[in-house]
């Protein structure tokens, strides 16, 4: 594997926020300084072929990246984008009860509720 899909592949996995293709390369080239778009962008491409990653559209048209594994949950503010993942879910057992009832094997789940946050909702 070359420096620069490594470059990208450790982004990935340590960055805690939901990225885009410019914030990984933003942050890529910090790590490999020659990485450049197009890499970044077949890398990705081959990540969700693999199934290693999945897109993510939040509350805007940005896409960003998460783990294809797994569940994600989110409050996002309809009015600044602010994004909080949160990890105490009862979808996790909400999945299994479904998997069982429908015989259907669920490899993750996406739950995202929109509103206000507390700043925009004193604006």
């Amino acid at each position: 594997m070359t420096p620069a899909r490594l470059a990208v592949i450790e982004v990935l996995e340590n960055e805690p926020e939901h990225l885009s293709h410019s914030q990984i390369l933003e942050e890529g080239k910090k790590i490999y300084p020659k990485l450049s778009r197009a890499t970044v962008y077949r890398t990705i491409e081959l990540l969700v072929d693999l199934k290693l990653i999945r897109p993510l559209y939040l509350n805007d048209p940005t896409q960003r990246f998460v783990s294809a594994s797994g569940g994600h949950h989110h409050l996002v503010c309809t009015n600044c984008n602010m994004t909080i993942e949160f990890d105490n879910c009862t979808a996790d057992q909400l999945a299994n009860e479904l998997a069982q009832k429908f015989d259907f094997q669920i490899r993750n789940h996406l739950l995202e509720f929109q509103g206000l946050c507390a700043k925009c909702r004193q604006n």
